[in-house]
């Protein structure tokens, strides 16, 4: 146990130091933010220096968990009226973006010859969560291990260019906290993706596309169970596919839970506002850790490998999810 520990060290340690860069020079430029800059160190470092295995295991560790943390620790600076509140307003965008990215995906890709697993875990990912969403629904339709590569190194890649993108966009067309809060919850696809976004925005805005993602995140189960009932359904005709059973439990990602509870504390005031406070700007700075994480597994190279059309399908996608988003947001 100990040993384990020991090996995250090296990893903890150069997230943490870039995490430190990043926030000095959010403050300097903070319409870009320290998620943004804590990205871009990540993938410069990774990139320029190499894989090491040396950082491996702390790297992951700030990536994955540490994020999941930092999420939970983001809701001890939330109430349950406003997140209530916040989800019913973006209930209706996010159900009608979730239905256009998925049958979208799958009428954009038979048009783009993309495989058709590959292009439903591509049109998922895209349309849910991201990595989180395609490990959920690749077992039910047996995709093999080089579809699943394909998807999320198409779903990342747009993920990277979301975090630059989206805040850009944002204050161009001068968008409120709230709009781009929205915008960025119901469009960007991995959790990771949507904090560095929301917060680089503004910290109002950070909440609230970090509720709405949130709130999205939870689709895979009823998206999850359709799949299965459809592959179900064809394996009567054309044999089994399913290889390997889905949980309730691994569909719903912990955190999301963990997270209500946070903010159902904070809520009731069990613990005093100066220790929520702290605990939530504690998560503040865990995102810009984790994000210095993400940034240092990114292998840009890696990027080629995925080949032209599920790109291709990735950007219309991407592009038809976060047009719909703003629309639906202007008739509601």
């Amino acid at each position: 146990m100990i040993s384990t520990w020991l090996e995250t060290l090296p990893g903890l340690a150069l997230v943490l130091t870039l995490a430190v860069i990043a926030a000095l020079i959010g403050r300097a430029a903070p319409i870009v933010g320290a998620p943004v800059f804590a990205i871009l160190l990540g993938i410069i470092v990774r990139n320029v220096a190499g894989d090491s295995k040396a950082s491996s295991a702390g790297v992951a560790l700030a990536s994955k968990q540490m994020l999941q943390a930092a999420i939970v620790l983001l809701g001890f600076g939330i109430d349950l009226p406003g997140l209530w509140s916040v989800g019913r307003a973006s209930a209706g965008v996010m159900l009608v973006t979730l239905a256009a990215g998925l049958a979208g995906g799958l009428v954009l890709g038979r048009l783009l010859r993309v495989d058709t697993r590959a292009g439903l875990l591509i049109a998922v990912g895209t349309s849910i969560c991201g990595a989180s969403a395609i490990a959920a629904v690749a077992p039910i339709v047996a995709a093999e291990a080089g579809e699943i590569a394909y998807a999320i190194s198409t779903i990342f890649l747009y993920n990277v260019l979301a975090v630059f993108l989206f805040p850009l966009f944002g204050h161009v067309l001068h968008m409120s906290d709230t709009t781009f809060g929205i915008w960025a919850g119901t469009a960007v696809n991995d959790t990771s993706s949507v904090v560095a976004a929301g917060y680089s925005f503004s910290h109002a805005a950070g909440i609230i596309a970090t509720i709405v993602k949130l709130a999205r995140t939870v689709m895979i189960v009823p998206v999850s169970l359709g799949v299965a009932a459809a592959v179900a359904w064809r394996a009567r005709e054309r044999g089994p596919l399913q290889r390997e059973p889905q949980t309730f439990a691994r569909m719903l990602p912990w955190f999301i839970l963990a997270f209500v509870l946070a903010a159902a504390v904070n809520s009731v005031h069990v613990l005093p506002h100066a220790a929520t406070a702290a605990l939530a700007q504690l998560g503040t700075f865990l995102i810009v850790v984790a994000l210095a994480g993400v940034g240092l597994r990114v292998d840009v190279r890696a990027f080629g490998s995925a080949g032209v059309r599920p790109v291709a399908l990735g950007a219309a996608i991407w592009a038809l999810v976060a047009i719909t988003s703003l629309i639906m947001q202007h008739v509601l």
